[in-house]
């Protein structure tokens, strides 16, 4: 191949950028391509998340209504989060408060923690034959409070249509720090509709509030955009295989579909967020080591994490991209 090519970026790789205009101005990009149809973008201003994801120039993720915004833009304050969160393939919600705000251990915590906000303050790139790996640090750190590093890495496959992700966070302070992470992933249109197959295999299902209860036996079914939809969440207890869980989804209309698979070691809990709202049309699919109900429940019901000094925790997720709707079946649906 090498003959026939004048520079890589013909083929694949990996391209820096910075955003112009409006509230994203300024923020860092990568743009990686891995020459199978998988063509995506890595905000290192905010944590280094995937914003886009495409495959075949066909859209995975959802994009809320406020777009790209700067981390200069966040505002900590209770649901302040939401008018800077842009969604996208996935938001990294943490690393010491996950959900709904609250006062836990009288520290007043907001939605979703801040770690999606901050720049990561290292980032590197390489190519090998048969793949593109991405290197980010981002430090979430305060004096007198938690001192933690994660480090982030992208293994992109160049031979198949495959993204891995792994992060170690490590507590580079002098005292224990409370650890909540969860992989916010919202899939959007057109990769979701109504025709859209819903997998997540799952031994339980319980709902997180009485609406949701009232439809949990359509919780995989996904519905035409409605006015005044309210969200609907719930939680899954993920079926496992060697230690791995799995879920995706397949759009027959499009001929695509992804899978996310996890370590369920690490992160034993499984969100899904139903949010089917005209203009708000998304589906989240969540794994994480805690629920979205704040750290204070967590505190309460014995599964807060706690990482003492010097501890490290690690997380790994492979996102599949699949164009064959009898592979997906294979792979995932008999999960």
């Amino acid at each position: 191949m090498k003959a026939y090519i004048g520079h890589p970026l013909q083929v694949s790789g990996v391209t820096e950028y910075r955003l112009t205009g409006g509230k994203g101005d300024g923020m860092r990009m990568l743009r990686v391509r891995n020459g199978k149809g998988l063509d995506f973008e890595i905000s290192l201003d905010r944590c280094g998340d995937i914003v886009t994801m495409n495959i075949d120039g066909i859209n995975m993720g959802y994009l809320a209504p406020c777009g790209y915004v700067h981390p200069a833009y966040y505002n900590n304050r209770g649901t302040e989060f939401l008018k800077s969160f842009t969604a996208g393939f996935f938001t990294t919600c943490g690393l010491t408060a996950v959900g709904s705000p609250c006062v836990d251990d009288g520290e007043e915590l907001p939605l979703h923690g801040t770690v999606s906000h901050i720049p990561c303050e290292q980032f590197s790139y390489e190519e090998t034959e048969t793949e593109l790996l991405i290197h980010i640090q981002v430090r979430d750190a305060s004096l007198f409070s938690h001192q933690l590093l994660m480090v982030r890495t992208y293994i992109v496959s160049k031979e198949e249509n495959l993204v891995k992700l792994s992060d170690t966070i490590v507590n580079i302070g002098a005292k224990e720090s409370p650890l909540l992470l969860m992989y916010h992933c919202n899939m959007g249109y057109p990769l979701l509709t109504e025709q859209t197959e819903v997998v997540i295999p799952s031994d339980s299902v319980t709902a997180r509030n009485a609406h949701a209860q009232e439809d949990i036996q359509n919780c995989l079914k996904m519905e035409v955009p409605q006015k005044d939809y309210e969200e609907r969440c719930y939680y899954h207890d993920i079926r496992e295989k060697n230690g791995i869980g799995c879920t995706g989804l397949y759009n027959p209309l499009i001929e695509k579909g992804l899978s996310i698979c996890y370590n369920k070691g690490t992160l034993g809990f499984f969100t899904q967020w139903k949010m089917m709202g005209d203009r708000e049309y998304v589906l989240g699919l969540e794994p994480g080591n805690c629920t979205p109900d704040g750290r204070d429940v967590m505190r309460k019901n014995g599964t807060l994490t706690i990482l003492q000094p010097d501890d490290t925790y690690k997380t790994e997720l492979t996102f599949r991209f699949y164009r064959d709707q009898q592979r997906f079946k294979e792979e995932v649906s008999c999960w």
